[in-house]
């Protein structure tokens, strides 16, 4: 089989400054204390301390011509940086690589066009660099539109669309210019559904063409749907590569292991003003009680811990708790702006509860997400993997039966009849 992607020891280092860490508030006698001191003593120059930061490191693979490879880890885990050095946007730092064909890659939004640019000053633009002639760009030219679903737009400058516009228009330029290697980072999770799925397509038909796709995402479901051979990235290094179900597998047990033991308001791991923090998190029967484990048709409440680190007083407080499968794929969403019941946070502390009849989950293994806005002007606290529950068993339809969790994992009734 024809090598697609060789890549031997790479690794890819960064300087890390830390100039020592900042007071966060300085009173008036603080000032006049540190100017005594320097009449006494004079203060020492602060030299900023410098850390290495390797990204990746001794990273060793071998891809295929044709191959569908799918890279998965948690944030951090060098797969962006992985492609940003395929797509040569940035230089290894050790190793090398080499690639057997013309590289087409879809980083995040805004990679790869100019803002001042149209739509159409784009598309040629990209094609000029893949080393496409005018002739050979024009011939795409149609397919690359009709894609993309942007004609109306096609001669205003891309710096005016929106995330889905550019992403849908950055995937069809991507797609269409015919590279023997595509790339693709998390951005797909920008479209909708629709295009999600028709870019999964095509990303099927390039693989049947023989080209090959490396396709980063956090949906494992896609990676699985998708990809013939995965590898997993763990802190710059490569842990698993192999079958699909079996990295994934291993993936799934990382997250487990690595969330389990830590307590939700030590996490760094979240974005958000920090206004307000979600700091623990409850699963709780009928009678208050804390469970670790649930059950299909039963009522639970779901009790988030709040701390407000400001003296404000909050109206119009929205609070989301997303559930996903294993596999990372959105289930249910509860959210209070739904049912017009955003809430008033007045305390330093305090506890949001939310109420789930008949919970309709079938039986599996599960995982929470919160979020905290300030209406739809200010996100204060986003962060997930909060907590891991398995649900078992339970009597959802009151028949004893518990569904098929293979097949779906979201519960409902219905009636059924002959007319």
């Amino acid at each position: 089989m024809k090598t697609a992607i060789e890549i031997e020891n790479l690794g890819k280092k960064y300087i890390i400054s830390h100039q020592g860490q900042a007071q966060q508030y300085v009173a008036l006698r603080d000032v006049i204390s540190d100017s005594v001191k320097k009449l006494v003593k004079p203060k020492k120059s602060m030299k900023p301390q410098r850390e290495d930061f390797w990204a990746l490191r001794n990273l060793s693979l071998q891809i295929d011509v044709g191959e569908k490879l799918g890279v998965i880890g948690r944030n951090g885990a060098g797969k962006t940086t992985l492609l940003k050095i395929l797509s040569r946007i940035t230089s290894p730092s050790e190793g090398k690589i080499k690639l057997n064909g013309r590289v087409s890659s879809l980083l995040e939004v805004g990679t790869g066009f100019h803002p001042e640019l149209t739509g159409r000053e784009n598309i040629y633009l990209n094609g000029a660099i893949l080393g496409l002639s005018r002739k050979e760009i024009r011939k795409k030219f149609a397919e690359i539109i009709e894609f993309a679903e942007i004609e109306k737009f096609l001669d205003t400058p891309v710096k005016r669309y929106s995330s889905g516009m550019y992403v849908r228009l950055a995937f069809a330029v991507a797609a269409h210019l015919e590279p023997e290697i595509l790339l693709i980072d998390e951005v797909l999770a920008v479209g909708d559904i629709q295009f999600q799925k028709k870019c999964l397509d095509k990303m099927g038909d390039i693989s049947r063409e023989g080209r090959t796709v490396l396709f980063v995402s956090h949906n494992l479901t896609a990676i699985e749907h998708f990809c013939s051979r995965c590898i997993l990235l763990q802190s710059g290094n490569l842990i698993l590569d192999g079958n699909v179900e079996s990295v994934i597998e291993g993936y799934i047990k990382d997250v487990r292991e690595g969330t389990k033991d830590l307590i939700l308001a030590d996490r760094i791991d979240r974005t958000g003003s920090g206004k307000i923090r979600a700091v623990d998190f409850k699963i709780l029967d009928s009678n208050h009680n804390e469970v670790i484990t649930m059950k299909s048709g039963e009522d639970y409440y779901f009790e988030i811990d709040y701390l407000n680190n400001s003296e404000d007083n909050f109206k119009n407080i929205v609070v989301s708790l997303d559930i996903f499968d294993d596999k990372n794929s959105g289930l249910l969403l509860f959210r209070t702006n739904f049912t017009n019941n955003n809430l008033e946070i007045k305390k330093r502390t305090g506890k949001i509860f939310c109420k789930v009849n008949n919970l309709p989950l079938a039986p599996g293994n599960y995982h929470f997400s919160i979020f905290i806005s300030s209406a739809d002007i200010e996100i204060l606290d986003y962060i997930t993997d909060i907590c891991h529950c398995v649900v078992e068993g339970g009597d959802f339809f009151g028949t004893g039966s518990s569904g098929l969790p293979t097949h779906c994992k979201i519960l409902h009734k219905a009636e059924w009849f002959i007319e």
